[in-house]
């Protein structure tokens, strides 16, 4: 789990100023700051491998995609936080911040141990407030299995798994499984101690 770095509250602008000299990244929910821990090698290969699909399909677009250092705004009358999702597209030529995006239509973040819990509950019910998000999705590390939830269906639940292929409707972009975990070693599931191997 993150932990708060220090526990005076920032107003958002102390943040923003203290992150462009910060060497490690934090992630700011209204006022408090929560340091990130650092990401696995299949974490790695996953992200590069969606933002190298991504920046190849959208070249030549006005969508830009960005990888794990380029934070997102969201903001509502109470509650302003700032997220660094590992894969985030905007189209908005207006989204020009230098240090965060406010108007992504996708965005994937990458299951950890340490973030799942924050991915599957915080993070899905703040990136639903963003008008702009079109797909939020999330991708294991630890099997191959992608989660889509969609502005359109209503944010239910679509569950790709093993060698399935999906589409991201946001950017319409087809994928396979494989293209997603090219290279990631997914270890075997631990053995039951209790199981004597028969079926």
């Amino acid at each position: 789990m993150n932990l708060p770095a220090y526990q005076s509250v920032l107003t958002p602008e102390e943040y923003l100023e203290g992150e462009t000299r910060s060497e490690i990244r934090h992630e700011y929910v209204n006022g408090e700051v929560y340091a990130m821990s650092g990401a696995s090698e299949a974490h790695n290969l996953i992200a590069g491998n969606l933002f190298v699909l991504l920046r190849n399909h959208l070249r030549g677009t006005p969508c830009r995609v960005f990888i794990s250092d380029m934070k997102t705004r969201i903001k509502s009358l109470r509650d302003e936080r700032y997220y660094y999702p590992d894969i985030q597209v905007t189209c908005a030529p207006e989204d020009r911040e230098p240090y965060f995006k406010q108007r992504p239509k996708l965005v994937i973040e990458v299951l950890s141990p340490s973030t799942e819990r924050s991915d599957r509950a915080e993070k899905l019910s703040a990136y639903r407030k963003l008008e702009s998000l079109e797909e939020y999705v999330l991708v294991a590390q630890d099997a191959r299995r992608v989660e889509i939830y969609r502005r359109e269906s209503g944010w239910d639940l679509e569950l790709h798994q093993e060698d399935a292929g999906f589409r991201l409707t946001s950017v319409g972009l087809e994928l396979r499984l494989d293209q997603v975990y090219e290279d990631v070693e997914i270890a075997p599931p631990p053995r039951d101690p209790f199981s004597n191997g028969e079926g």
